[in-house]
């Protein structure tokens, strides 16, 4: 007859991954965090803040005396309204034909069978490191008629040869037996760059187009220069306007010269203006972000 002897069950205690160094990097990073999302919640707190709160200088993170009178005197305002509408059709227009663009110069720059393949390298990384200037770039936009059209904003600065670089590399690392195997079937250029590397180049277009939809919602210098009627330009400049006629209304009442026709504006309807102005690009940037290490570090490296 045999016995069952006991034998107590041992739990092993899991030792912590955690170093010291990984400790300092998170908190260090942490704090970077901190301090791109403090002034964000800040902005907030103060456009949904009362005006008497904002002034007395009781507004930090966190709303006081909860109103929403900026975001409805805001909303009220069909123009506002219209100029993001206009903003959008612009961003949307312009990118949609930036990323033709740089598709279409990045792809030939690849082939070594493309004649002056250096010399148009070169021109393009030239423009990287010297620009004609602000006033021969003004004269050119307006022998071309684009001034105070929409055009002006969209054709002057529709290729970035940053972002052309990218795109290029990212080109230049896929496998180019998918070419010669597409050649042999019958396929030419313009059919082998949309059936093929397009569709494997998707993480970089969805980053590029990232990049150039920001960069042309939160431009406003070139519509300060080209744009004079109110309804062609774009809600960044329309903000600008806003905070630069609110701030130089507060010298003037500092100096002493202000009259009583002057009206301050009202930090909550900067503040409102400035979420107004950033929420859409925020609400777009999530659908995108998985593509950016994938869309730029494979590009980056040729493998």
């Amino acid at each position: 007859m045999t016995t069952a002897t006991y034998q107590p069950e041992i739990k092993i205690k899991k030792k912590s991954n955690w170093t010291v160094s990984q400790i300092i990097l998170v908190a260090v990073i942490f704090v970077f965090v901190l301090t791109c999302v403090m002034p964000f919640l800040n902005v907030i707190a103060i456009s949904l803040s009362s005006k008497s709160a904002i002034l007395r200088g009781d507004v930090s993170f966190w709303p006081v005396e909860f109103e929403t009178k900026a975001y409805e005197i805001l909303f009220a305002d069909k123009s506002m309204v219209n100029c993001l509408f206009y903003t959008v059709q612009l961003t949307v227009i312009y990118t949609a034909l930036a990323m033709v663009m740089t598709i279409l110069m990045a792809y030939p720059l690849t082939k070594k069978r493309l004649v002056g393949r250096k010399f148009f390298s070169f021109l393009a990384l030239f423009t990287m490191y010297f620009s004609g200037g602000t006033i021969p770039i003004y004269l050119n936009v307006k022998d071309f008629g684009l001034l105070d059209s929409m055009w002006s904003l969209i054709i002057p600065g529709l290729v970035s040869t940053y972002n052309m670089i990218i795109m290029k590399s990212f080109f230049a690392s896929l496998p180019q037996e998918l070419e010669e195997a597409a050649t042999i079937d019958g396929a030419n250029d313009f059919q082998i760059l949309l059936q093929v590397f397009l569709p494997l180049s998707l993480a970089s277009i969805a980053t590029l187009t990232l990049f150039y939809a920001v960069g042309k919602w939160n431009s406003f210098a070139d519509a300060k220069y080209y744009i004079q009627t109110k309804a062609l330009q774009p809600l960044q400049l329309r903000l600008y306007n806003i905070i630069k006629g609110s701030t130089a209304v507060d010298v003037t009442a500092i100096e002493g010269n202000a009259n009583s026709n002057a009206q301050n504006v009202s930090e909550s309807i900067e503040a409102a203006t400035i979420i107004f102005a950033t929420l859409p690009i925020l609400v777009v940037y999530p659908f995108v972000q998985r593509y950016f290490v994938s869309g730029v570090t494979i590009g980056a490296v040729k493998g």
